[in-house]
């Protein structure tokens, strides 16, 4: 029978995307694993990669299409032996269409792409079957005929695949007797009314129309930016600490490395001792690695640092993960290759979702000082300056010159009070005082 492709969740935030580009067309033969589209969300263009065998019977949404919902049907996938009369009435779905429309026949929908490779990407944990009579089942058309041929109810199990879906792991080792009893439903909670954001649009244009002016339509990663900047002002008790960080020791310091390291063709940056600094301060200050989860709070083991970067149109905070564990010249080239992705927006949800701290540097812009806001769940992020030199007053009280580095740590007062976030930037400064102490 014919099989819905649906469009998948490539993050667990994901809601809808934009199917920026076909890589088949309908007649093309395809087997599990062959890309078939590529598929813009509001961080980053990803690979879409065929699950099952068979024959692109129809496309249902043209490439270029913005604002395609999760599961919402883009392609009709033949099996062997079926043809395009076999496809009956099926009509593309509208972009725009709400959130809770659902397939033509959604017992069929194929399992999204998943895996390891550029793209691929698991997206909501596997959740208990919560299901109401009648409500659709997500499952691979593999998973069905299995479950089928066991007689099991697929309202029993739990998917583990992307967005809940059942795939064939979840049930080629169950009996009628192993799978688990239908849980009883749980209201979902209400979601808060949006708050105003300032005038309409009509009423905005209106202000403007004896004026010359460029219409500019927001790109899902904007949209995106809009929403959690304005959320994390909103909804986060932000605090700042502001202190002065000496850099002539650091400065010193990396130019004797870089000296050293120019034969294996490395060269560490500031921002390179920044992290570091950063990563082994939250293992200083353990109650600082934390983050916000609703109802609770969540207290990291390792120092997962997201750091700020600028691409055109909006910017990402790729994460290094195990920072505090990583050496400088190890730090410097992850950081260098996930920049570099970045930019080109081909980074992978997982490499950029996550971690309890960050970091804004808009020294090399010779900013001298600012306040950068949170980026939610995060406990605190890190406003780097421009180092700049400065009459200082030394331990003899004679004035010498210095080389000085404003930062401002804005804290989310739920997760971290004052008193601690103030132990935490003393220890980022201590580290970046003393630099030779990072390499012990």
């Amino acid at each position: 029978m014919p099989t819905e492709i649906l469009m998948p969740a490539l993050s667990p935030t994901m809601e809808e995307g934009t199917l920026a580009k076909w890589l088949v067309k309908e007649g093309d033969d395809v087997a599990s694993g062959d890309v078939m589209c590529e598929i813009e969300t509001d961080k980053a263009t990803m690979e879409f990669e065929a699950v099952d065998e068979g024959t692109i019977g129809k496309i249902l949404v043209a490439e270029g299409t913005e604002g395609v919902k999760v599961n919402q049907p883009i392609a009709i996938l033949l099996e062997e032996g079926e043809s395009a009369d076999d496809i009956g009435e099926v009509s593309a779905p509208k972009a725009d269409a709400s959130s809770n429309a659902a397939p033509a026949d959604a017992s069929h929908a194929t399992e999204p792409a998943k895996g390891h490779g550029r793209g691929a990407t698991d997206a909501t944990p596997a959740a208990s079957p919560e299901r109401k009579d009648g409500e659709r089942i997500f499952a691979s058309p593999l998973a069905r005929r299995i479950a089928a041929d066991k007689g099991l109810d697929l309202a029993n199990i739990s998917g583990s695949g992307p967005h809940g879906r059942i795939v064939k792991a979840d049930v080629e080792g169950l009996s009628t007797s192993d799978a688990p009893a239908k849980e009883a439903p749980q209201a979902e909670p209400a979601k808060a009314a949006a708050p105003a954001t300032g005038p309409s649009a009509d009423v905005v244009a209106r202000m403007y129309e004896d004026r010359e002016y460029e219409d500019i339509k927001l790109d899902g990663m904007r949209k995106t930016i809009a929403a959690r900047l304005t959320e994390a002002k909103q909804s986060i008790p932000h605090f700042y600490l502001r202190r002065d960080i000496h850099l002539d020791a650091l400065l010193s310091f990396r130019g004797q490395l870089n000296k050293q390291l120019e034969p294996r063709g490395i060269k560490l940056s500031v921002n390179d001792f920044i992290i570091k600094a950063c990563a082994l301060a939250l293992q200083q200050v353990p109650d600082a690695n934390a983050v916000w989860a609703g109802d609770r709070i969540l207290k990291l083991t390792p120092s997962d640092v997201a750091v700020a970067v600028a691409i055109e149109g909006g910017l990402f905070t790729p994460v290094l993960k195990d920072a505090h564990q990583k050496s400088l010249s190890a730090l410097s080239s992850e950081m260098k290759d996930l920049a570099g992705r970045a930019r080109d927006r081909k980074l992978a949800p997982h490499e950029y979702q996550g971690g309890s701290f960050a970091i804004s540097n808009l020294g090399m812009f010779g900013i001298d000082n600012f306040d950068a806001v949170i980026n939610p769940p995060h406990g605190a992020i890190l406003a780097v300056g421009a180092g700049v030199k400065k009459p200082v007053v030394n331990a003899e009280g004679a004035v010498d010159v210095a080389t000085v580095m404003s930062v401002t740590l804005s804290v989310d007062h739920r997760v971290i009070d004052g008193a601690l976030g103030a132990e935490l930037l003393q220890a980022i400064k201590e580290n970046l005082e003393a630099p030779m102490t990072m390499l012990a």
